[in-house]
């Protein structure tokens, strides 16, 4: 199997069983990630430096608008895309196997999580792992220490509260706060 292919199984959602040929593969291009992020995460780098890093990392450029504030931290990195004038700030920890799509304009804060993987529930099938893509619309903010979990959509314009767990897809221009995350208000157009 290529990696090409172990992607193309992560992004189709396909269950990936503990110890098979796909497991191994995705342990062994997360050592590549986790290089790549450990050179990223020592010292000082430029954000031209940073740029070429997370590309590396992703395998596709990214956009010359891109800000990062490191440290940040992938397991895989093969299936992050983020889209132009993106900013995500210092700590973040993205789990990517299962694919994450960040749209232009977003701004990801402080410690985000975004996770893309579960674990089967049984104690006996617990190595094995279930993909969910996680897609970040247009001009989402996303607040610091938010965590974002497997399969869930935010719609463009929605900003998602500080310290929020969001277990379930957002609505465009809404804001969601709370364990679980829930909507409080809605946006309307004009400046806040």
């Amino acid at each position: 199997m290529t990696i090409e292919q172990l992607n193309e199984h992560m992004l189709s959602q396909r269950r990936v069983e503990g110890n098979s040929a796909e497991h191994k593969l995705m342990h062994a291009v997360s050592e590549c990630a986790r290089k790549i992020t450990a050179e990223l995460n020592a010292g000082y780098r430029s954000q031209e430096e940073i740029r070429c890093l997370m590309s590396s990392l992703t395998g596709k450029a990214v956009d010359n608008n891109l800000t990062l504030f490191p440290p940040f931290y992938s397991d895989y990195g093969k299936n992050i895309t983020i889209g132009k004038n993106v900013f995500i700030n210092s700590g973040c920890c993205f789990q990517d196997q299962g694919g994450i799509e960040i749209g232009d304009g977003s701004l990801i804060g402080q410690q985000v999580v975004i996770a893309t993987l579960n674990h089967g529930l049984a104690p006996n099938d617990r190595q094995s792992l279930l993909p969910g893509k996680v897609v970040i619309g247009k001009n989402v903010w996303i607040g610091a220490h938010a965590t974002v979990l497997p399969g869930v959509n935010i719609g463009d314009n929605s900003v998602i509260g500080a310290g929020a767990v969001v277990n379930k897809d957002v609505p465009p221009d809404c804001i969601v706060a709370g364990v679980p995350a829930k909507i409080i208000k809605k946006i309307k157009g004009e400046q806040m």
